[in-house]
C-alpha cells in the first residue's frame, strides 16, 4: 500500500510527471482521507460512532490534472474497497436503477438504488461532476445524503465551483441544499494551476489530418494514447429518454467516427449533451459532403456548432481540408461558416 505523495514523487523522478506545486498542495487532502480509511474501526456496544470522514470536491479548469490525481489516489488505496466511475456514467446507472425499482413497486425507489451503490465499497470516486439535467438535479441531493449516511466517502472532480453547479437550471432553488451538503460533508479544494496539461499534450501537434488513410489513423492513435485512451470505456448519455453511446471515452476525451455521430438519427439535443460531457472530441473519417449525404452534412454542421459554442477541443481526420469538404450541392454557402470554425478550431490557442 503506497502513499499518494510517494507515487507522485516516483512519477516525477522518472519523468512521467512534471513537478506542480498546485497539484502538490492538494495531496494532504487525499492523504487525510487515505489515513482515515486505513484506520481500524473500533467496534463495541458503548463506543461512540466515529466521526464521518469528510470527502473531497476537487475543482479547477480543464486539463489541470484532477482526474490524474484521483486515479493515482485510487491506485494508492490498494485493498480499500473503492469504485471509480465517470459522473455521467454513474448517473446513467442511477436512473436505470430507479426505473427498475419503480417497476418492482418500491415505495421509495431511491432506497434500493442507494443500497446497491454502497455494496461493499468504502470510497466512491466520481470524475467530472457536471449537472445540467433537471432529472439529475432533482435526485442527486437525496442520493448523496443516503450514500454519506451509509458511511461512504465521496471524492469527486469538477470543472466548476460548487456554487456554479446547475447554474440557471430549472427549479434551481430545490437543488441548493445539495450544494450545502457538498460544502458541509466534503472539503472543497481548487486546483488553480496555470498549466493545462491536456492542452500541452496537443501543443505543437496537428489536430486535423487529411486525407483519410493509414497515416491519419496512426497520428490520431498516437494522440489518443497520449491522452490516456488506452484505458477508455464507452460513455452512455441519456438524452430525451434515449441512450446516446459514445464508443470510447476517458477523462473527458471522447473518440468516435463521423458515422457514429452524423450517420445516426441524432439532433441538436444529442450534440449539446455530448459537448457538455466532453472536453476533447476525436472525430474520425469525415467524408466529402454533398447532396448525396445531405442529411449527414446537416448533422455535421450542427455538431460543429455545438462543439464550437462549448469550446470543445476537436481532433479530426477528414477527406479534405475544411474549405474543400463541401463544394457542391445545396448547403455549400451555409457550410462556409462551418469550414471557418473548423479552421479556427485547429489553431494552437483554441479554445483560448
Amino acid at each position: 500500500m503506497s502513499r499518494l505523495t510517494d507515487i507522485i514523487a516516483a512519477h516525477v523522478a522518472d519523468g512521467t510527471l512534471h513537478p506542480d506545486p498546485v497539484q502538490e498542495a492538494a495531496l494532504p487532502e487525499f492523504e487525510r482521507i487515505a489515513d482515515a480509511l486505513r484506520r481500524p474501526v473500533k467496534r463495541g456496544l458503548f463506543r461512540k460512532a466515529p466521526e464521518p470522514i469528510r470527502g473531497l470536491y476537487l475543482w479547477g479548469g480543464v486539463g489541470r490534472g484532477k482526474s490524474m490525481l484521483m486515479d493515482l489516489f485510487v491506485e494508492s488505496l490498494a485493498d480499500i474497497p473503492t469504485r471509480r466511475v465517470h459522473f455521467h456514467a454513474f448517473m446513467q446507472e442511477i436512473h436505470a436503477g430507479l426505473h427498475a425499482a419503480r417497476r418492482a413497486g418500491h415505495e421509495d425507489a431511491l432506497e434500493p438504488v442507494a443500497e446497491s451503490v454502497t455494496g461493499d465499497i468504502r470510497l466512491l470516486a466520481l470524475d467530472e461532476m457536471q449537472i445540467t439535467d433537471i432529472t439529475d438535479a432533482m435526485i442527486v441531493g437525496r442520493l448523496f445524503q443516503k450514500l454519506l449516511d451509509a458511511g461512504i466517502v465521496i471524492v469527486t472532480t469538477s470543472n466548476r465551483v460548487p456554487d456554479d453547479l446547475y447554474k440557471d437550471g430549472l427549479n434551481r432553488q430545490l437543488f441548493l441544499p445539495f450544494i450545502e451538503l457538498i460544502k458541509t460533508r466534503m472539503v472543497v479544494h481548487e486546483l488553480a494551476s496555470p498549466t493545462d496539461y491536456r492542452q500541452n499534450r496537443l501543443q505543437g501537434s496537428p489536430v486535423y489530418f487529411t486525407p483519410i488513410g493509414p497515416e491519419a489513423r496512426a497520428a490520431i492513435d498516437s494522440l489518443w494514447h497520449d491522452l490516456g485512451g488506452d484505458a477508455s470505456e464507452p460513455l452512455t448519455l441519456q438524452v430525451n429518454k434515449r441512450d446516446l453511446v459514445i464508443p470510447r471515452f476517458v477523462n473527458g476525451v471522447a473518440r468516435a467516427s463521423f458515422y457514429d455521430l452524423c450517420g445516426a438519427m441524432l439532433g441538436p439535443s444529442d450534440y449539446l449533451a455530448l459537448a457538455d460531457a466532453v472536453r476533447v472530441l476525436i472525430l474520425e473519417d469525415i467524408p466529402r459532403l454533398s447532396r448525396q449525404n445531405f442529411n449527414e452534412a446537416k448533422r455535421f454542421v450542427t455538431l460543429i456548432d455545438a462543439l464550437y459554442e462549448a469550446r470543445v477541443r476537436l481532433i479530426a481526420s477528414a477527406a479534405a481540408e475544411p474549405e474543400m469538404l463541401y463544394v457542391e450541392g445545396e448547403g455549400t454557402f451555409e457550410f462556409e461558416r462551418t469550414a471557418s470554425r473548423l479552421r479556427e478550431m485547429q489553431s494552437q490557442d483554441w479554445p483560448g
